[in-house]
């Protein structure tokens, strides 16, 4: 939460000049942290995959996604002196301080797009005051980024980001490195907007808050030399944003999924590129109100220090989902949600009145990322029922945070802490299986998949000689899981529902109303409920303890799970969940029911009305 002491409070976030003083206040907090030469920021100790000196040029670096658009409209931060000093000396290779020169997949190029953006922005400023003996080491030190390979994924903007900078300001840059890397960015988009990380990578927050926010960007700088990809680009956001709406409540708080969650209300980035570029997919009042409840959905979150830093984490500081990319200053970049501040008062922006979401479905699928995505718009709760991803990658904990098969913006989600049993391995919303030595796994990635208008259907096989194929029926307060398990192996399984916070409102805590039945167990509080009712298969129902700091949103949880024991073979597993935020679980008693014929499965009740899936693996 934003330190009370401080001159804004999140419910005050409503205009231009509360957004600016927001901003100031969180990069005010910097100012005693940078270095004598003031060209890195040492706010942390914590480590990450590159060396602490690059670390503090990241942290550096990442503070200009927002003051650069504060200096644009005309604002004024006393950082601004010590940044251009550390651009100087950062770039002097006679300075102790300079960055270095960098190699191939170096995580300074993913840094310099941010001194392309101020180059392009605010030439004025960052640029002429420069000696021309700073202005040619400044130049030479960002052109090695066309020397240099980058990641194939959204990291292919970095290098055109510095050369629109360079360009800018009228320094050599490489054009045809600009055009090579758009073109290969286009291979990623599927259609309809949605763009993968890359060649068969995941569909995650890099679409909004990278790709897209760089191509907007691109858009609004390139729209008369370039004008045929700016309106491409325009026009393929303009699709995304009818989908990526979905992704937002109306309390501003937005689905938890995928990696880089410690970048927080980069969430919203996206809204605030699409402002910018003048691309219309709604009013403008209600990007306006994506925007600005985001943000304060996120300021009232425990995310500052006592010195008024951002932390490593997601609802709360967290280093144990983070990734290996996560350094102290790694949050920072997240105040690129902050563009908005460059509009001057009288822009449309800032004259538009805030407006609610717009009407939206209550359950819709989307394809590219495999979802459906059901809506509970009185409990500002958002669920997708995940499909998951035939490839996977090495970063920290993808199967938590792209293989579950539920994820909500209530419960979050949970990342094992170790890999012992199920307190450590936290298996909320996924099924996790084990060979009887207490060492679970769940699913990584999927051999086969479909989603169709209320079921996602996918095919998994922890084991080369153990296939599972499950059936999520989605739905709210209640959603169906059928496990069709066919193993040559002896298993125990661990079917979990979602992870409930046992503690809420800064710590206060209330007694739990917890129900455990021989097949069915439920914990109530007064902010929500999380519960489990086995209809077919299960042996016990119980209340799983993770440890603690294993979900992104709650630093204690509990997770009811139904549990069975299987001998090699075909079986099936069928599980009702329950998850409402808010007190009321009346509907518990309300559960539906599993009617097994030979071939086809009947959902009854729970808001069901006769489901029926029909396989040829439910012949037992």
């Amino acid at each position: 939460m934003l330190n009370l002491e401080l001159p804004i409070q999140p419910t005050q976030l409503q205009t231009r000049d509360e957004l600016c003083r927001a901003l100031e206040q969180i990069l005010g907090a910097l100012g005693p942290f940078y270095s004598k030469g003031k060209a890195r920021l040492k706010i942390g100790q914590t480590g990450t995959g590159y060396t602490r000196s690059i670390a503090e040029m990241e942290g550096f670096s990442r503070v200009l996604w927002g003051l650069v658009p504060l200096l644009a409209g005309g604002g004024k931060s006393d950082l601004w002196e010590s940044c251009l000093e550390g651009i100087k000396n950062g770039t002097n290779p006679s300075h102790e301080e300079y960055w270095g020169e960098i190699s191939d997949y170096d995580q300074r190029a993913v840094e310099m797009a941010a001194f392309g953006f101020a180059l392009a922005l605010i030439p004025e400023i960052i640029w002429d005051p420069l000696t021309e003996r700073e202005k040619q080491n400044f130049a030479s030190w960002l052109n090695q980024i066309n020397r240099c390979k980058v990641h194939d994924c959204n990291w292919l903007f970095f290098p055109v980001l510095v050369n629109l900078g360079l360009k800018r300001v009228g320094e050599p840059y490489d054009q045809q490195k600009v055009t090579e890397n758009l073109d290969r960015i286009d291979q990623f988009h599927l259609g309809n907007g949605w763009y993968e990380d890359g060649i068969d990578a995941h569909c995650d927050y890099y679409g909004p808050f990278a790709i897209h926010f760089y191509s907007l960007i691109y858009a609004k700088w390139m729209e008369h030399e370039d004008p045929v990809r700016a309106r491409l680009y325009k026009k393929r956001a303009i699709s995304f944003a009818k989908d990526f709406i979905y992704w937002f409540a109306g309390d501003g708080s937005a689905l938890p999924y995928g990696r880089s969650l410690a970048y927080r209300f980069a969430q919203s980035a996206f809204w605030s590129a699409l402002a910018y570029a003048d691309a219309e997919a709604f009013p403008l009042g209600v990007v306006k109100g994506l925007i600005l409840r985001n943000l304060r959905w996120w300021l009232k979150q425990p995310i500052f220090d006592h010195n008024g830093l951002l932390t490593i984490g997601y609802s709360y500081p967290n280093l144990i989902m983070a990734e290996n990319y996560n350094a102290p200053g790694s949050p920072y970049w997240g105040l690129k949600a902050f563009l908005p501040v460059m509009f001057p008062e009288s822009h449309p922006f800032w004259r538009a009145e805030e407006m609610p979401l717009p009407p939206l479905k209550e359950r819709t699928v989307q394809k590219s990322p495999r979802f459906i995505f059901c809506r509970q718009e009185e409990k500002n709760h958002l669920l997708a029922f995940n499909a998951g991803y035939r490839h996977t990658n090495e970063h920290s904990h993808t199967a938590a945070k792209y293989e579950k098969f539920v994820y909500s913006s209530f419960f979050g989600f949970s990342v094992p802490k170790a890999d012992w049993g199920l307190s450590q391995g936290a298996f909320d919303s996924m099924l996790a299986v084990s060979e009887g030595d207490n060492l679970y796994r769940g699913k990584r990635t999927c051999e086969d998949f479909k989603v169709d208008e209320r079921v996602v259907y996918t095919c998994w096989k922890p084991w080369r000689d153990v296939e599972i194929k499950t059936w999520l029926i989605a739905g709210a307060p209640w959603h169906i899981r059928i496990h069709s398990i066919d193993t040559a192996r002896f298993l125990d399984c661990a079917d979990g529902s979602f992870a409930l916070g046992l503690e809420m409102e800064e710590g206060k805590e209330a007694k739990a109303k917890t129900i455990r039945e021989a097949h069915a167990s439920l914990a109530t509080f007064p902010w929500g409920a999380s519960g489990i009712k086995n209809l077919y298969g299960g042996e016990g129902a119980e209340l799983i303890f993770p440890n603690a700091n294993t979900n992104i949103m709650h630093a204690r949880t509990v997770i009811p799970t139904v549990k069975a024991s299987l001998n090699p073979g075909r079986h099936l597993f069928i599980n009702a969940f329950f998850g409402e935020p808010g007190g009321d679980a009346s509907l518990w008693e309300e559960p539906p029911v599993a009617e097994i014929k030979d071939g086809e499965i009947m959902i009854i009740g729970g808001g069901f009305d006769g489901t029926v899936i029909q396989n040829s693996a439910f012949t037992l």
